[in-house]
């Protein structure tokens, strides 16, 4: 059976001991086992970081960017290779993966801009004979602990920022599906990234205490669920760590009475169902405005979830595959019994669901659930599966109301033809994200994703202008130079510039 090891120094570094089972979702059979590191390795790990990262920050960024652009083509050069291998740990389809990998190729495009991005501020004559400028400098050794979910796009969202930055940088995957994260640090040092700079080190939550204690490590960003957002985030920051954690979401998708409903259905359906509902981006609760508007969108809905297909991750054809585990099956299958319970409309039953030749692999069929109300535990947590949730409402205030109102705040949606409609919704709803008439509003590389309330803990988002910020510390210099003659009076008060 295949092992996936460790990657340290540039190399494999095996470290027998502790293992942890990868499955393949589409079988429900064990395919690799993958090594859990003890605070040893991690601090092997972190060592072999601190020793190269002072040579790689001296390195001046158009060479960085050099290695980044080498990069970037390996990626591109291996894309199959790397969807494939990600489906098979993961579940989502063949085609889905690809655009996991290439969400986080677009940070590594805009890392490639490091040059640019590094550049500080410069004042000439701020006072007399005074200039005053800034650089931005890397913080030395940073980490990333990244999800299931989405094991290039999110790793990749990390580490190709900071390291374009001048730090090092070691990565804890999910042990769920490790490979792909090991391949990518592989391509790295092909790219020639010197050895050390980064490192992955699988494990549980001893590795990841580890990290948030140790006193090399000085910032970490975070991907996971809520609970676990807040648990490293007051952690790590009462370690004295730069803190970046991102949790969980229950997105809304709010529908105007002149809303293209053909459209908004198609979008619905895939941000809804897309990669099994396993994405923080989803779109599980639709929220339609007005009687006839919800009982029209509900019949299209019905109508378009008939043709779904559900298949193993190769399948070509399949709108999506099995979910990740066994585990999250059930509990995704408990959710949907506590809706009902609770008093929802089960309009659509997923569960149940068996493909010929792979009846043990961890497959949903599409769920939905109509007449769902804000006081419903099922309606106030995330579900993470393919269950879409209507949730009717009459005015536009009282849609937005419900997103406001959610303990997450990362992504919303409205679908209108009413520009005045829009602009009022994007200015008002108390969320990160905002589509108009965009399902999954996931922010282009140059710009920065991120959510609010219980979805986002820190002040600096990920990727973009703020990924550079939270990677790189601003240094300020004041500079004065003696003319050489002259006798300048000492002064016991404040500096100004009069």
């Amino acid at each position: 059976m295949r092992t996936i090891t460790h990657f340290i120094d540039g190399a494999s570094a095996p470290h027998p001991g502790r293992t942890s089972d990868v499955f393949h979702p589409s079988t429900g059979q064990v395919q690799a086992q993958v090594e859990l590191a003890d605070l040893d390795l991690l601090n092997r790990a972190i060592a072999s970081a601190k020793a190269a990262q002072p040579a790689w920050a001296a390195m001046n960024p158009q060479r960085r960017s050099r290695i980044m652009f080498n990069f970037r083509s390996l990626i591109e050069a291996n894309m199959q290779e790397l969807a494939e291998l990600l489906a098979s740990e993961h579940g989502k389809v063949v085609s889905d993966a690809k655009g996991d990998v290439q969400r986080g190729l677009d940070v590594v495009e805009f890392a490639c801009g490091i040059p640019q991005l590094l550049k500080g501020e410069y004042t000439e004559g701020a006072g007399p004979g005074i200039d005053v400028y800034s650089m931005r400098q890397p913080l030395g050794v940073a980490a990333g602990i990244t999800p299931f979910n989405f094991p290039a796009m999110i790793p990749l969202w990390m580490m190709a920022p900071a390291i374009a930055c001048g730090n090092a940088f070691i990565l804890k995957p999910s042990e769920r599906d490790p490979s792909v994260p090991v391949r990518l640090a592989e391509l790295m040092i092909e790219a020639g990234l010197p050895k050390g700079v980064l490192n992955v080190v699988h494990g549980d939550k001893m590795v990841v205490d580890g990290i948030l204690d140790h006193p090399d490590i000085k910032a970490v960003s975070f991907v996971g669920s809520s609970d676990i957002a807040q648990y490293v985030y007051g952690r790590g920051a009462s370690n004295g760590k730069r803190m970046q954690c991102m949790g969980g979401a229950k997105n809304h998708g709010i529908v105007m009475p002149d809303a293209d409903i053909d459209q908004a259905v198609a979008d619905i359906l895939g941000a809804a169902y897309g990669s099994a509902g396993e994405r923080c981006m989803a779109l599980p609760v639709v929220v339609p405005v007005g009687d006839q508007t919800a009982e029209v969108l509900r019949g299209k809905l019905i109508e378009g979830i008939e043709t779904l297909r559900v298949g193993i991750s190769t399948d070509d054809e399949a709108h999506y595959g099995p979910v990740i585990s066994a585990q999250h099956k059930a509990r995704i299958e408990n959710y949907i019994q506590m809706a009902v319970d609770e008093g929802s409309e089960l309009v659509v039953d997923g569960r149940g669901f068996s493909l010929q030749g792979y009846e043990e692999g961890y497959f949903l069929a599409p769920t939905l659930l109509d007449k769902v109300t804000p006081q419903m535990k099922s309606y106030q947590e995330e579900i993470f599966g393919p269950v879409l949730q209507i949730m009717r409402a009459q005015t536009l205030e009282e849609a937005v109301g419900y997103a406001t109102d959610h303990q997450y705040g990362n992504g919303v949606a409205i679908f209108t033809r009413n520009g005045n409609a829009a602009r009022q919704f994007a200015a008002s709803v108390e969320v990160g994200m905002v589509g108009i008439n965009v399902p999954i509003p996931v922010p282009v590389s140059y710009h920065s994703f991120g959510g609010w309330k219980r979805s986002g803990f820190g002040d600096l988002d990920q990727y973009g202008m703020d990924g550079i910020r939270f990677y790189t510390r601003t240094k300020k210099v004041t500079q004065r130079w003696p003319s050489g003659g002259s006798v300048i009076d000492q002064s016991f008060v404040i500096p100004t510039m009069q």
